[in-house]
């Protein structure tokens, strides 16, 4: 009975120790989504606010509303969708690519790469929130250190551009978002290299390998695993990335710069609408359950593939 009983316990314990952070994120993560999927079948307006429950159920209407492409709510919300793509695309190719160029950059000792490493990181350590309003000052259109830098003493343009208003505010977003983000994947790599023997690099120098062919075929296959979970994180991070663009452009983001999570928040809490606002969200929700789950299958059966 107590051999029993010790491995009762032995087999019990991680699922003990798990059982805290599983209530926690049933609290902080389940129970609010399981409400945003009730309050997407309800006609959840102002009226309702108070008593939420109250609301009369509208089926699947709400979901009708959002993918019907003829009508404005619809059509608003593929052109936000669109611009959503166009800018994590954007984001997570710029970030992937700074990243890994730098943390290989710093990988030779030199004086200085101290100094370096902790001057790329700065953008991921500063609060978020800090750092997006002074990037807000420095693309004010009159005051803002890029007009002066651009038009008056370089004078690449003949007027100051506006970088908060017009087609000119989805540039401002994606170097904003590159800036805050790359360093992260500076982080990630620069770890991830630290794992490659150096013996590869000696042997293949000694073959007559210059810098580039060990760069193609021995960091970046090395890094692939790696890779392959950073542009994923990189990707949730990006297309729900809500902070950003809220602190930059205000509730009211520019057409050309008018996320998905910008656009929930908009028909949500400012047309009082929360049944629509809760049917788009979980239909990104779905969305991104669906690339997800292509995204990790995709890559589960290239490295199947590449051991093979």
């Amino acid at each position: 009975m107590k051999p029993r009983l010790a491995r009762l316990r032995r087999s019990g314990l991680p699922y003990l120790l798990l059982l805290p952070a599983l209530l926690l994120e049933l609290l902080v993560h389940l129970v609010p989504m399981a409400i945003g999927i009730v309050m997407s079948f309800k006609e959840l307006t102002r009226f309702y606010i108070g008593n939420w429950g109250a609301a009369p159920g509208k089926g699947l209407g709400n979901y009708r509303i959002t993918v019907d492409l003829d009508a404005p709510a619809g059509a608003a919300l593929l052109h936000s969708f669109l611009v959503t793509c166009a800018f994590t695309v954007l984001t997570v190719g710029l970030c992937w690519l700074l990243g890994t160029a730098a943390a290989i950059f710093l990988q030779e000792n030199f004086r200085g790469r101290g100094l370096l490493r902790a001057v790329f990181l700065t953008p991921y350590a500063l609060p978020v929130y800090a750092a997006v309003i002074t990037w807000a000052f420095l693309f004010q259109r009159d005051n803002g250190l890029v007009n002066h830098v651009l038009h008056d003493q370089l004078q690449l343009t003949d007027e100051r551009p506006f970088w908060l208003l017009g087609g000119n505010s989805f540039v401002a977003l994606v170097v904003v978002a590159v800036w805050k983000t790359w360093p992260f994947a500076f982080l990630i790599v620069m770890a991830a290299l630290q794992n490659i023997p150096k013996d590869l690099y000696e042997a293949a120098a000694l073959d007559g390998a210059g810098v580039r062919q060990q760069i193609r075929r021995i960091t970046l296959p090395s890094l692939r695993p790696i890779n392959q979970v950073l542009v994923l994180v990189l990707f949730l991070w990006t297309f729900n990335d809500f902070n950003t663009p809220y602190v930059l452009f205000g509730k009211a983001a520019p057409e050309a710069a008018d996320l998905i999570s910008i656009h929930i928040y908009q028909s949500s809490f400012v047309t009082w609408n929360f049944g629509t606002g809760s049917a788009m969200s979980v239909l990104l929700l779905l969305f991104l359950l669906v690339v997800t789950a292509g995204y990790l299958l995709a890559t589960s059966r290239g490295r199947k593939h590449t051991d093979g």
